[in-house]
């Protein structure tokens, strides 16, 4: 029985994650050179929506 060439098979992942990833990002600069929102799962760079509250002092205390 023929040994199974493990490099080789994560080499080829390694090269369709890299081709995905350069699809997107060129899908991604098309689309903000045409004037296009991005698209709905991909936040804006500037977002601030990481789950996270806002910091101390920018609302007024509940109850004051």
């Amino acid at each position: 029985m023929a040994k199974p060439n493990y490099s080789f098979e994560k080499r080829q992942r390694e090269l369709a994650k890299k081709k995905k990833k350069e699809e997107k990002e060129k899908e991604k600069a098309a689309r903000k050179a045409a004037g296009l929102p991005p698209m709905a799962d991909e936040p804006e760079e500037g977002d601030a929506d990481d789950g996270e509250a806002a910091p101390s002092g920018t609302t007024p205390p509940a109850g004051a």
